[in-house]
């Protein structure tokens, strides 16, 4: 039975294991542009010690049907062993890192440099006229700090993606 809620947008980081072979993730980023989904974000590393499996973590967001779509289309690819709507499933960790590039000097540098304190970002790499902060943490937050290092000479930035998994004993 549908109800209005069916109609609502929502995030979803859905994570997916897979073998690791070469093609898997083509198949993965073809299923989602041949049908016009959006990735928000993708992530995909090895898993295992033999390095046999990976685990991509995507997130995207739709409608609950455009969802259910996207994960009843990938649990068909091969060769996919699991498919985890995480939001759906339970309380889950989800965190990225970001390296980011601020130039400034005078007032502006310790500035930077208090902020960076307060977000538990680190210095990573410093020269007299910039700094490289190295910030891990929820997305909100990363853009959060971002946000404020605008003003300061915020010059670049290189964001991981997210990572995430369940929380407590349940896995994928």
């Amino acid at each position: 039975m549908a109800n209005s809620s069916d109609n609502s947008y929502r995030s979803a980081t859905i994570s997916v294991l897979v073998d690791n072979e070469a093609g898997v993730l083509a198949r993965v980023i073809g299923l989602f542009s041949g049908r016009g989904y959006n990735i928000d974000s993708l992530t995909v590393a090895p898993v295992d010690p033999e390095r046999k499996q990976s685990r991509i973590n995507i997130v995207t967001s739709g409608t609950e049907m455009v969802i259910g779509q996207i994960k009843a289309q990938l649990s068909r690819l091969v060769p996919v062993h699991r498919v985890a709507d995480l939001g759906l499933e339970g309380p889950h960790v989800a965190r990225e890192m970001a390296l980011i590039k601020v130039i400034c000097s005078g007032e502006k540098r310790t500035e930077a440099l208090r902020l960076a304190d307060a977000f538990r970002a680190r210095v990573v790499d410093a020269t007299t006229g910039s700094f490289v902060f190295e910030m891990t943490g929820t997305p909100d937050k990363l853009d959060a700090f971002l946000e404020l290092m605008q003003p300061l000479g915020l010059a670049e930035v290189s964001r991981t993606g997210i990572a995430a998994i369940a929380r407590g004993l349940k896995t994928i």
